[in-house]
């Protein structure tokens, strides 16, 4: 249910054997039935991921798709497994929020209880119309990597980098982008960068074709790989929702771009191919604010093993103003908690986001209300980290872990979406102006 998932089937066949065959029982009249009160919930929350073709394990369309897991369902959703949402309720309100309410709780677990109760079909709400392989709609342009990469079985996998020219004529700015990986099973986490055509950034490097940093040529390229400093275009994890951006804002790809597939992935026990896609909706007219993506990272890291609580922050200050849009915390299988905060001036602290982390389920929070950040602004992210043996996910609570692509490493990266007005690019967003700096 919710965002885009990748459901752990481990999970789903332990919640089937909840499930009993029993006969149907006849609805009471305050017995909650499939067609009056279960379709809008599934419609609204799950079918986004729980229909045919997406990345779901069962499709949550009709009666019989239903209750055939009704007793999986009530036991995700009783516990707060399903949907997928980790922000603490007490800090901020976000505009993808797809938790239920307790009462949409309470209707799935009688449902559940009475049997799964049928009802009749002329109450159900009209089908929710879904563009077909997209959650946004129907894209103006899908790029696709030119070449599949081959995963192994096992192992690890060096980040792999595809560019893919876009051949744009004329400027272009994107108002909603979709990520589809190809093998959503060895995906990790991507990102794609904008390369315009004056960069000399990965310039060496083949076009078209698969290519990690260690088989480059040049040792500065292979240095850069990892710090360029070009525009994201989407960044995309497990649980991630597409990007749609406000009326009179949108990202910007300049004409002859090319865009850069960063991915990594990791292996399962069974070799696959990907070739992912992103799907593209232009804006109609030029907006009025450009997003770029910025983020807050602290790649010092260093924890100490056995540690169950381990705190990691940096800080940094806006250097003009800008529109908070949204914030997207990243790390690893030892990531516990993580809060992005306005430190005022004041001394004051006053937490934007905080979020018990999961690592299968990277989800992106959308503001409901964008946040005018002031230049000057303190803005602070803190990771915690259990490198103890009780973190089930730890692949070795004895060791000191540090930064690194691979996920037996461990990362602090706070991505936080921004909107400044068109003109501005990120280098004139990171200059700081004496009366700001005065101001200080």
């Amino acid at each position: 249910m919710g965002e885009k998932v990748a459901v752990a089937a481990a999970f789903w066949g332990l919640a089937m054997c909840l499930w009993g065959a029993g006969s149907q029982k006849a609805p009471s009249p305050a017995t909650p039935s499939f067609y009056k009160d279960v379709v809008p919930i599934l419609q609204d929350h799950c079918q986004s991921c729980h229909r045919p073709g997406e990345v779901a394990p069962m499709p949550l369309v009709t009666y019989e798709q239903s209750r055939a897991w009704t007793g999986a369902i009530a036991h995700a959703v009783e516990m707060k497994m399903m949907p997928p949402w980790f922000a603490d309720p007490r800090y901020g309100y976000f505009a993808n929020d797809n938790s239920l309410t307790e009462q949409q709780i309470a209707t799935l677990v009688a449902w559940s209880a009475a049997g799964a109760p049928a009802g009749d079909p002329h109450d159900a709400p009209a089908p929710r119309k879904w563009t077909e392989g997209w959650n946004i709609p129907q894209p103006d342009l899908v790029v696709k990597m030119l070449r599949p990469v081959e995963i192994p079985a096992r192992g690890e996998v060096e980040y792999t980098y595809e560019i893919v020219p876009t051949h744009f004529a004329e400027d272009r700015w994107v108002q909603m982008a979709e990520f589809r990986p190809g093998s959503p099973a060895h995906v990790h986490h991507a990102v794609v960068y904008i390369r315009p055509s004056d960069s000399t950034w990965l310039r060496h490097a083949p076009v078209g074709e698969p290519f990690t940093a260690s088989t480059l040529g040049d040792p500065l390229e292979r240095r850069e790989a990892h710090e360029t400093t070009s525009d994201l275009l989407l960044v995309y994890a497990p649980g991630s929702s597409p990007d749609h951006w406000p009326e009179g804002m949108a990202k910007f790809v300049p004409a002859g771009s090319d865009l850069v597939f960063q991915m990594h992935y990791t292996t399962n026990g069974s070799a696959d191919q990907d070739q992912t896609s992103i799907g593209l909706v232009f804006a109609k007219t030029p907006p009025k604010q450009k997003v770029i993506t910025l983020q807050l990272n602290n790649n010092a890291l260093i924890i100490p093993p056995g540690v169950d609580d381990f705190r990691v922050q940096v800080q940094g200050t806006m250097p003009n103003d800008a529109i908070l849009l949204s914030l997207f915390p990243h790390m690893h299988l030892r990531g516990k908690r993580f809060e992005y905060d306005i430190v005022h001036d004041d001394g004051s602290v006053e937490v934007l986001l905080r979020v018990n982390y999961h690592f299968h389920w990277q989800l992106s929070y959308k503001l409901a209300e964008p946040r005018l950040l002031k230049a000057g602004t303190k803005l602070r992210a803190i990771a915690w980290y259990d490198n103890s043996k009780n973190n089930p996910h730890n692949p070795d609570p004895g060791k000191t872990v540090t930064w690194g692509d691979q996920t037996s490493d461990e990362m602090m990266v706070g991505f936080f979406d921004v909107a400044v007005p068109a003109e501005m690019d990120k280098w004139k967003f990171f200059e700081r102006h004496a009366e700001k700096q005065d101001r200080k």
